[in-house]
């Protein structure tokens, strides 16, 4: 095969590898988010079942998600400068796929997260700060991967 073949399928599968980054934490994402809107609706209905106040700050719950996709942007823009830096590089691409699957897990364990806090906050009216840690100490795993795999990748 012609070098400069073989240079142009390895970038281009980086870059397929490197938008997929960005695909598959997006896909956590909507399920994270998705996950936790299906519980903040039937918290919400519960409220109005017994006549109590549906509070409005279970769509924090159900957006928390969606922070993710911005960590598989940032990862997919540094895997893509990489490759432009040095093609032939396949581990790169990897690293970055590799990332993109670890961030859509946390979106969709956040979401998870995120739906037993929308409960748990309707049916008491309490905790709500306890909450957020909880899905920040999450989020903090998609935070460690975008930061160590951008810079493991630059």
């Amino acid at each position: 095969m012609d070098p400069d073949v073989q240079i142009q399928v390895v970038a281009s599968l980086g870059k397929l590898a490197a938008a997929l980054s960005l695909c598959i934490t997006a896909m956590g994402s909507t399920m994270g988010t998705g996950i936790a809107g299906m519980a903040a609706a039937g918290a919400w209905k519960s409220c109005y079942v017994r006549n109590r106040i549906a509070p409005f700050m279970l769509v924090a719950f159900v957006g928390l998600p969606l922070t993710q996709t911005i960590y598989g942007m940032i990862v997919m823009n540094a895997t893509l400068r990489a490759i432009e830096a040095d093609p032939l590089n396949i581990v790169l691409p990897i690293g970055g796929l590799m990332a993109g699957t670890a961030m859509g897990l946390t979106s969709w364990l956040k979401g998870r997260a995120g739906a037993a806090a929308a409960i748990a906050l309707a049916e008491t009216g309490k905790g709500f700060i306890n909450y957020l840690m909880v899905l920040g100490v999450v989020e903090t795993v998609s935070l460690f991967v975008m930061v160590f795999v951008t810079k493991a990748v630059s």
